[in-house]
């Protein structure tokens, strides 16, 4: 009986660390979930950024080719609204 008793208390000891690693991964884990979800976000905002920048040193001969994404290919006509 002693020996269960003892086999018991061992079984929930080490229940309670692995419980504690587990919670400990989890909030890790979306520490780095979010923190590297921040980085995409800057990295497109960056890449969309660069986009504008190339597309402005554009001479305005080549701002209605189909180079440009902005150009619809279904209609021939430019997609964007302003013409800034």
């Amino acid at each position: 009986m002693a020996l269960i008793a003892l086999g018991l208390i061992v079984l929930v000891v080490i229940t309670i660390r692995v419980i504690r690693s587990l919670r400990r991964f989890a909030r890790t884990r979306t520490l780095v979930g979010d923190r590297v979800g921040d980085r995409v976000g800057l990295l497109k905002a960056r890449t969309a950024a660069l986009k504008v920048a190339l597309a402005r040193r554009r001479p305005s001969e080549q701002a209605r080719t189909r180079a440009n994404p902005a150009y619809d290919r279904r209609r021939g006509a430019d997609r964007r609204t302003s013409n800034a």
